[in-house]
């Protein structure tokens, strides 16, 4: 049936629901690429709680949610951006999140990379290097002690308390030197968390990708990788080529991953994106595709998918876990449209109609009458009359 759903301009459009969702069924793991989906949290709807009170979460929904990713050949990366880390979910939330999925991952044989950070500790005026040192410990301790790969995030209170680039390298170094075993390292743009504007020492992102890249030469045998998470192509590429050998390059560019994953005559990048989470089974068959020479056939699968990424990420774009959810709820992974720190008030009502359309085009909903059924009820709710 017609869905009359509302624009940006303020009027009803008609639209009809697609009937024919794509069969993508479990698979086994990638050979050309290694992939990672930032996983998002399913909150508790019934937890009586406030948007600053400690995350609640629905831990049967939220792991089953990793078990559906891992079945179709993706690795998690667990505790990210993309599971309202710092917008939401605080370090005692997470510290839980890492060990569970942890064990889930060891049970499923399933691969896992959590996240490293400092957000247990608030920055002042007052907070010192080692105090940040201190807090990366205890976090990466967590995350070595249950088995997973570890993540250096970027920090919050790093960026506020470092003066320079020196402080960067002292204190990566430290990390880099004391890790177990190699390691991912994250940077993240300031359009997915204003507080990091200026990471690595400098706002001049070349002075950054200097800086950066130091600290990888110093310590290329603990570093697996590095995410980055900068939405500029022609950036990645180059630091890309600038890596030393063996260090992989995991995309984070939610705008860009077609052309980024598939590469050139001069490398490619692996994943680590956040739009995984809502394409995981169809993102997982391209890659399938690429595995055998096909790159045509991958991008063939994938370039549709990027309309609706731009969509989820379009500024502000911290508030694309609002969009991850919702389709996640549409798909019928959890029961309700409901997020930890009240996060599915920060997109409009056009905005999630715009990417139910965009989702439902591309076949993404395994149930496409509960999909259908689930946006009329939101509509409804909001007052728009079918």
């Amino acid at each position: 049936m017609t869905l009359h759903l509302p624009d940006a301009h303020g009027t009803l459009r008609a639209y009809e629901p697609r009937t024919d969702p794509l069969a993508l069924g479990p698979g086994s793991a990638f050979t050309s690429r290694t992939v990672f989906s930032a996983a998002h949290v399913v909150a508790d709807p019934y937890a009586d709680t406030t948007p600053d009170s400690p995350a609640a979460v629905d831990w049967d929904a939220t792991l089953a949610f990793r078990r559906h990713l891992w079945s179709h050949g993706l690795g998690v990366a667990e505790a990210m951006d993309t599971a309202q880390r710092g917008m939401g979910l605080d370090w005692d939330g997470a510290a839980e999140l890492i060990r569970r999925s942890a064990a889930e991952a060891r049970a499923c044989g399933g691969r896992i990379a959590c996240g490293v950070g400092t957000d247990q500790l608030t920055a002042t005026a007052a907070t010192t290097l080692t105090e940040v040192r201190a807090a990366y410990e205890e976090q990466l301790a967590v995350v070595e002690e249950s088995g997973a790969q570890a993540i250096l995030m970027a920090s919050r209170a790093l960026a506020a308390t470092a003066k320079g680039p020196e402080d960067y390298l002292e204190v990566y170094g430290h990390l880099l030197r004391q890790a177990a075993e190699p390691v991912i390292l994250h940077w993240l743009g300031p359009m997915f968390d204003p507080a990091l504007e200026g990471y690595w020492g400098s706002s001049d992102l070349d002075a950054a990708t200097g800086t950066f890249l130091e600290v990888i030469a110093a310590h290329p045998d603990k570093v697996d990788g590095i995410k980055v998470s900068l939405l500029d192509a022609r950036r990645e590429v180059d630091l890309r080529r600038r890596l030393p050998q063996g260090v992989r390059c995991y995309t984070g560019d939610d705008f860009h991953y077609p052309e980024l994953i598939a590469g050139d005559e001069q490398g490619f990048s692996h994943a680590l994106l956040g739009i995984f989470d809502p394409l995981g089974p169809l993102a997982a068959e391209a890659v399938r595709v690429l595995d055998t020479g096909n790159t045509e056939g991958f991008r063939a699968l994938l370039d549709p998918t990027v309309a609706l990424s731009r969509h989820l990420f379009r500024a502000p774009t911290r508030y694309y876990k609002t969009g991850v959810v919702f389709l996640a709820w549409l798909a019928g992974h959890q029961d309700h449209f409901s997020m930890v720190g009240g996060l599915q008030s920060a997109r409009s009502l056009p905005h999630l109609a715009r990417a139910y359309e965009l989702a439902d085009g591309l076949g993404l909903f395994p149930d496409t009458k509960r999909a259908e059924e689930r946006m009329r009820t939101l509509l409804s709710l909001y007052g728009v009359d079918q």
